[in-house]
């Protein structure tokens, strides 16, 4: 794949800014990826489609909020200036890639007999917006997380080439904080279930017990999916940049 990015991350030590995240860019690629989750779940021949689509749609999503945490961090990336179309370019080469690589981890967890492990590793993509359901899980969508985002450094360096080995590579030279991102935003994971299932079992409890109409329900429940996904994929990017930052000003 060969896709002009209209300018280049800046690498070197920025100046930084912080400004307000613009999350709401990420909202329809989330309810989007929500109704998908949805239709997957019901099985049958459009299953697997929509499961593709689901993956797309938090990618996209990854991408809208990686431009707004970059610019946060004080870095400069030309990938918010991307159309749909190019957006759409890049994540779908991306999605293929982190595909053969969660399908190939899956496949060898099940081959050293870890089988009831071994599907989650299937949910790395799905894992950075929604509740991955496993320890292992988690910290390997923080995993997951790491490589999207050095993959788009990496794609806005070298005119759009999306290489996976590569972000493996630049991932081990900056092991230290990029490592130390993939476990705190583990950690950050599993403090944020914890917090989601407790507002999950209040939220059901109203149901069973509320005479408030099924729109007023529905509107809360709505409220609670989006802003659990939006919080997590702000969570990730705000400690992923971080540690990326870090990399870069300690770099050798």
């Amino acid at each position: 794949m060969s896709l002009a990015l209209r300018k280049s991350l800046q690498t070197s030590v920025p100046q930084t800014q912080f400004g307000p995240f613009r999350l709401l860019q990420a909202l329809p690629w989330l309810v989007l990826a929500a109704a998908m989750r949805v239709i997957a779940f019901g099985g049958g021949a459009v299953a697997l489609p929509a499961i593709i689509v689901a993956n797309l749609a938090v990618l996209q999503a990854f991408l809208a909020t990686a431009t707004r945490s970059i610019e946060a961090e004080g870095g400069q990336t030309g990938l918010g200036h991307l159309d749909v179309t190019e957006q759409f370019q890049l994540m779908r080469v991306v999605l293929w890639r982190i595909v053969a690589l969660m399908v190939a981890v899956a496949a060898t967890l099940a081959m050293l007999g870890w089988i009831d492990q071994a599907p989650h590793m299937l949910y790395g993509i799905d894992g950075m917006a929604f509740d991955q359901h496993t320890v292992l899980g988690k910290f390997w969508s923080a995993f997951i997380g790491t490589l999207i985002l050095l993959i788009l450094v990496g794609a806005e360096q070298d005119n759009g080439k999306v290489a996976l080995f590569a972000a493996l590579r630049e991932f081990a030279r900056r092991w230290y904080w990029l490592g130390g991102a993939v476990v705190v935003l583990g950690i950050a994971y599993l403090g944020l279930s914890v917090v989601q299932g407790w507002v999950r079992s209040a939220i059901w409890d109203f149901w069973q017990t509320s005479e408030a109409s099924q729109f007023i329900k529905n509107l809360i429940y709505f409220v609670f999916i989006f802003s659990f996904a939006m919080l997590r994929l702000w969570m990730s990017l705000a400690v992923l940049t971080f540690g990326l930052k870090q990399s870069y000003i300690h770099k050798d």
